[in-house]
């Protein structure tokens, strides 16, 4: 997990040379971006969760930010994975409230999928990574089934939060079919992923 925060520091304390292949894999990190497609529709717990929480939801933005992925930030963002995922006790909606999809921020230290996006989210905002660098996402996980998870977009690629896993990880490195995602700019505004703007209604999904 912290083997990309080492090189970023043996890199700046000048341990380490760039071969031809580490220049390129460099190349293709910093290309390691989602594309995103046409506006779609919004997840229907999003639509629930800031009719709920309006504030959350009312702060928009001129333009897009990224992260500066240096050793610490990568360090930050792995740490509060780590620390949401260990926390929080993996549940389902259903078992939680009774309902297949209610987003919140966990309650009494319960949550699936999303609640646990929500979480990081809220963490990593207190710790000023900008909000319009992380984004809400919506996949289909390994099993098909509808998932969320947090991308955090980076000066070195689209990076990955996810409760299934404490390794941050490029998007394309999680096996995952990427449907859509919040704009950059309105959080209240859901863009496509390679081509699959239909996607799941529901992404409920606690780890497995």
């Amino acid at each position: 997990m912290f083997r990309f925060a080492s090189w970023f520091l043996f890199a700046a304390l000048g341990i380490v040379g760039l071969s031809e292949g580490a220049l390129a894999q460099q190349g293709a990190r910093r290309l390691a971006s989602l594309p995103a497609g046409a506006a779609t529709s919004a997840p229907i717990g999003w639509v629930q969760f800031c009719g709920e929480n309006p504030l959350e939801c009312a702060m928009r933005s001129p333009a897009a930010r990224t992260v500066n992925l240096t050793s610490a930030a990568f360090a930050q963002l792995a740490r509060v994975n780590l620390q949401v995922n260990r926390e929080i006790e993996q549940v389902t909606d259903m078992d939680h409230f009774g309902v297949e999809e209610y987003w919140t921020y966990p309650v009494a230290g319960k949550g699936d999928c999303e609640d646990l996006v929500l979480e990081k989210k809220r963490r990593l905002t207190a710790l000023g990574v900008p909000r319009e660098a992380m984004l809400i996402t919506v996949v289909r996980d390994l099993n098909g089934d509808g998932h969320a998870i947090l991308t955090i977009v980076t000066d070195r690629g689209d990076y990955v939060l996810d409760n299934f896993t404490n390794e941050v990880k490029l998007w394309h490195e999680t096996g995952y079919r990427f449907i859509k995602r919040q704009s950059q700019t309105d959080p209240n505004q859901w863009v496509s992923l390679n081509g699959g703007a239909a996607g799941p209604q529901l992404v409920a999904n606690p780890r497995r």
